[in-house]
């Protein structure tokens, strides 16, 4: 059986940060947040990651962290190219925003060969996350029409920000502890001590119970994923470049969903308790910095995570 895959999406465009978020350094080390998810990952046993870039940010990504992660593991490139569509499609005029989550994915065909897991570049996950992935890929069969899939599942209120608005895919789990449906929300703010989402740009507020369980993007899938995302992204294009075509973007919940609809697969829950942290704003980033040197101060990671260093 082939051992689980790390991809690592990081071609988002940070439009809400200002900058390219992923690559800035959170330490006085000059470590960013991905130092701290590969540092888990390869604790956990993953022995290769792929970065899904864009093509014009490879030197500043490989001199920010890919030259020297290659000490510690396999490292891959693919890049997310907004004109890779089906055929028959093509970009529409003045479109400069990435297809999304499905879409960046979908960019890894040619180096995945078995079951991998799938986290944003600027989300800290916590260790515990990685272990629970990994130990669940490496048990997993692709079996089409009866996939198992897992999803790392955090209580909402650990997951905001101060500084603004998140977006998450909040899920509805049932009683064997599998996902039930999960629906994408956009803009979810901190209302005192709970959250709510808004659809109407904040007309009406829908509160979210606190402990309500969010996706923060850390799924794991076998391969037959990946022809999944395929199949369906022509038919995503057809529907939605007519009501939105310069910002429709194809998230990967949104195939996830479909597939638990359709009765093809199942998607195990495996809760989370630790604090989600990021740089969503510029804002956050004094916020990250602290919390990283807690975690150094307790232990959970040394000074310098690379002995190389």
């Amino acid at each position: 059986m082939k051992k689980p895959v790390l991809v690592v999406m990081a071609a988002g465009m940070g439009s809400r940060y200002g900058g390219l978020k992923q690559i800035d350094p959170i330490d006085g080390e000059g470590h960013i947040i991905m130092d701290f998810s590969i540092y888990d990952a390869v604790r956990a046993g993953f022995e290769k990651v792929i970065f899904i870039i864009k093509r014009e940010n490879e030197a500043d990504f490989r001199a920010a962290i890919g030259d020297r992660l290659e000490k510690h593991i396999q490292v891959a490139y693919v890049y997310q190219e907004l004109d890779r569509l089906p055929e028959g499609f093509a970009v529409p005029e003045g479109r400069v925003k990435p297809w999304g989550t499905g879409h960046a994915v979908l960019s890894c065909r040619e180096e995945l060969d078995g079951p991998f897991a799938v986290i944003n570049a600027d989300d800290y996950y916590g260790r515990h996350a990685f272990r629970m992935a990994y130990d669940f890929l490496a048990n997993q069969e692709d079996i089409p029409g009866a996939y198992r899939f897992m999803m790392v599942g955090y209580q909402v209120e650990n997951t905001l920000t101060e500084n603004g608005h998140v977006a998450r895919g909040v899920c509805s789990v049932d009683e064997e502890g599998n996902l039930a449906d999960i629906h994408e929300r956009t803009r979810i703010e901190k209302k005192g001590d709970g959250a709510a989402y808004t659809e109407d740009e904040g007309k009406t507020w829908v509160p979210l119970p606190k402990g309500s369980i969010v996706s923060m993007n850390m799924w794991g899938f076998t391969r037959g994923f990946l022809k999944e995302l395929e199949d369906r992204f022509a038919g995503f294009l057809e529907e939605n470049l007519k009501k939105n075509p310069l910002k429709c973007e194809y998230f990967l919940p949104f195939v996830v969903d479909e597939l638990l609809k359709e009765g093809k697969a199942s998607v195990k829950v495996l809760s989370s308790a630790d604090k989600w942290y990021g740089v969503t704003y510029k804002e956050d980033k004094p916020v990250v910095m602290a919390a990283v040197q807690r975690l150094k101060e307790e232990g959970v990671y040394p000074q310098k995570l690379w002995e190389t260093e």
